[in-house]
């Protein structure tokens, strides 16, 4: 039995998971970490809190097995993505805070270069993407000219660039390595996802040098091994990719018209839209779901920017509940149809309404009101965000028509009913929920032989349980209006 080691490098925690070859989970390791939040609207992380998390777990991992770092094959890495990280090459310290995906200070910048059509239009066919500050492009232009002296030692070639795993893997070869994967690249504003080049004319839009940029490689490659001063044997890091891509793979929708939707700190869809990208007409992202053997395979993804976190925000600011697991008891005690919403945009709202001034609120709160009605709220506005989706998908012509779900809140059997529910959708949740982490794994795992195939892949996946639709159709209608309404009242314009 071979094994395979995943760091998953997520927004709020650092985990390592070892794996079987068969996709078993042998061991977790987890560290939370400290989340930053400067000014309104600005979201920190200390780029020593995620290097420090990643390698405590690393080392608590094997605590929790018998296996030793000897029994490993390979590493696979994967990662909060956009989130932004500039270092020093000598020395490897970060020059400023990680500037996280969340994050919306270059939102004005962001309006300003919207000004401009022709501008927005090259960006959408050239990256995917929106012009938006949760792209990786502006929150490096806001470093290189808010940090004293760090534009001068860019275009000195002293400072380096990466999102998360590219900062990790520069840690953990020793800086013998600075490379990333297509996923993540396809994230930052400035890769050409057809060309798969980072893209000269984003790079003086920007005024970023391109020597600060990493090289970028297939999903499955030879990324560097493992210094072997941290556990004590250079392993090889063969697999990388973006927390979202990565689950696509860990769910394996290899074929055309397949999608699956993350609940982690926020909620990720992705659909496969097969070797074409797909542009959408209704503000959703053309991005990179993975490229193996240097063929590209294309998603069309939904961001939203608060699941998890809505929860956390339910534990921690207003103390409603002690722990996520509790929701679930909570939301089966709430009247039915209270009309009470909860409109997460504690950082502006992500897809399809890409609304970075827009701010939370809760709506419809009576004097009958209880503990039970907010939290069931905030647990079903993740649904009726991933129906926002599902609407722009539909009007752009790929409707999925089951969806594969994982992710933390996965777990909660009352959000996945009404999640089919106001879908209209089956759901499915599969047995293994850690599919982020997994396909970190699979792609690892494809590099060192361990997998030979796609199909071989295809054929591990396993549903623990489908959740079918209980509502008719006028009460889906009549809830997702009432959703609609609530969204109204805190948009921006």
């Amino acid at each position: 039995m071979r094994y395979i080691l995943a760091i998953d490098q997520g927004t709020t925690s650092s985990r390592s998971i070892i794996f079987s070859e068969s996709g078993e989970i042998m061991a977790i390791a987890q560290k939370e970490f400290a989340q930053s939040y400067p000014q309104d609207g600005w979201v920190e992380h200390s780029a020593d809190d995620i290097w420090h998390s990643v390698l405590e777990t690393l080392q608590k991992v094997f605590e929790k097995c018998a296996l030793t770092p000897a029994g490993i094959t390979s590493i696979g890495i994967t990662n909060q993505r956009e989130t932004t990280l500039i270092w020093n090459k000598s020395t490897g310290k970060a020059i400023y805070p990680a500037i996280v995906w969340q994050d919306r200070r270059t939102a004005e910048q962001c309006r300003q270069l919207s000004a401009d059509p022709e501008r927005v239009d090259y960006v959408k066919k050239t990256t995917g993407l929106l012009i938006d500050p949760y792209f990786s492009a502006t929150k490096v232009n806001w470093i290189l000219n808010n940090v004293e002296g760090a534009k001068a030692a860019a275009e000195n070639g002293e400072l380096l660039f990466g999102t998360v795993d590219c900062y990790l893997i520069w840690r953990l070869t020793g800086g013998q390595q600075h490379v990333t994967d297509a996923t993540n690249a396809s994230r930052t504003m400035l890769f050409n996802i057809h060309s798969q080049q980072w893209d000269k004319k984003l790079l003086d839009l920007f005024a970023i040098p391109e020597c600060m940029l990493p090289e970028v490689k297939d999903c499955a490659a030879d990324f560097g091994q493992l210094d072997t001063a941290l556990l004590g044997r250079a392993i090889p890091i063969q697999g990388v990719a973006g927390d979202q891509q990565a689950a696509l793979i860990g769910q394996t929708c290899f074929e055309k018209g397949m999608a699956k939707s993350t609940y982690g700190t926020g909620c990720f869809m992705i659909l496969n839209t097969g070797d074409e990208p797909l542009v959408s007409e209704n503000r959703l992202l053309a991005t990179v779901a993975y490229r193996l053997n240097g063929k590209v395979t294309y998603g069309l993804e939904g961001s939203i920017f608060m699941a998890g976190a809505t929860v956390q925000w339910l534990r921690d600011g207003l103390k409603l509940i002690d722990n996520a697991e509790e929701t679930e008891a909570l939301a089966q005690r709430a009247r039915r149809n209270n009309g009470v919403f909860l409109v997460p945009a504690f950082t502006g709202l992500g897809a399809p309404y890409w609304d970075p001034d827009a701010r939370g609120a809760i709506l419809g709160l009576t004097r009958d009101t209880g503990i039970s009605e907010i939290v069931a709220a905030g647990l079903q506005s993740v649904c009726y965000q991933t129906k926002d989706l599902q609407k722009a998908m539909e009007s752009d012509g790929a409707r999925p028509c089951t969806l594969r779900v994982d992710g933390g809140m996965a777990n909660n059997d009352w959000v996945m009913g009404f999640l089919a529910d106001i879908l209209g959708a089956q759901v499915q949740r599969p047995v293994i929920t850690e599919t982020t982490a997994l396909g970190a794994a699979y792609l690892a795992g494809l590099q060192a032989g361990i997998y030979t195939s796609l199909a071989e892949l295809a054929g591990k996946w396993q549903v623990e349980r489908t959740f079918t639709p209980r509502m008719t159709k006028a009460q889906r209608n009549e809830a997702y209006c009432n959703w609609k309404e609530a969204v109204s009242r805190i948009r921006s314009h």
